[in-house]
């Protein structure tokens, strides 16, 4: 069965910290494993705001990244879209992945629509969805990948069932996870938003 990406598409991952040995290492000729290196991004060289050269000496750090601007009325404006975005107010990066988490449980206990993930590489999905959620809610980082028309156009069998199952089980997350009504509302709004490019129905005619 073929995939629902973006917002039908992924799933909960268990992360399994690694297990500790019990026995006693008495060798000295073990030699020691280092951890990869994991490599921070580099800074942007294009101003998000402006979309002209970024100043590498006006940055940002927001969730551990550093972002350049051209100047510093960009930089006045990306902090003040930050701190009025929906992405957030819902706790940002580390909100998302506990949403997220939880949500895949959701979806993948539900038989109406864990058969589309059957063939899946989940953790991948995974990782899109959380992309995609995040600049949706007006996160930091734009989206790149498909747009929901063309992700969605060659799934057999999607119907209005479907998209109302994961709509449901969205709600159900945030209402778990405390979240404030007023922003479920917001959360909600944007995923019925997506219902005719999810289902791929003709935009109507004015």
């Amino acid at each position: 069965m073929n995939r629902i990406s973006i917002l039908i598409i992924p799933c909960f991952v268990l992360s399994l910290a690694p297990l500790a040995s019990t026995a006693a290492d008495t060798s000295s000729n073990v030699p020691a494993v280092n951890s990869p290196k994991v490599e921070k991004p580099a800074i942007n060289t294009i101003c998000p705001v402006t979309g002209k050269p970024a100043d590498p000496k006006i940055t940002v750090i927001y969730e551990d990244r550093t972002y350049a601007f051209a100047d510093e009325a960009s930089r006045t404006k990306w902090n003040a879209d930050r701190a009025n975005s929906l992405y957030q107010k819902l706790g940002g990066k580390a909100a998302m992945n506990a949403a997220i988490d939880l949500f895949y449980v959701k979806v993948l206990a539900d038989d109406r629509i864990n058969g589309f993930f059957e063939d899946i590489n989940m953790n991948k999905q995974r990782r899109k969805q959380n992309e995609f959620l995040s600049a949706a809610f007006g996160g930091p980082l734009p989206w790149t990948g498909k747009n929901l028309r063309e992700a969605h156009e060659n799934i057999p069998g999607l119907s209005e069932v479907h998209f109302n199952a994961v709509a449901e089980h969205l709600q159900k997350t945030l209402e778990e996870l405390k979240i404030k009504k007023e922003l479920i509302d917001q959360v909600m709004a944007i995923a019925a938003s997506t219902k005719d490019q999810v289902l791929n129905h003709k935009p109507s005619v004015k």
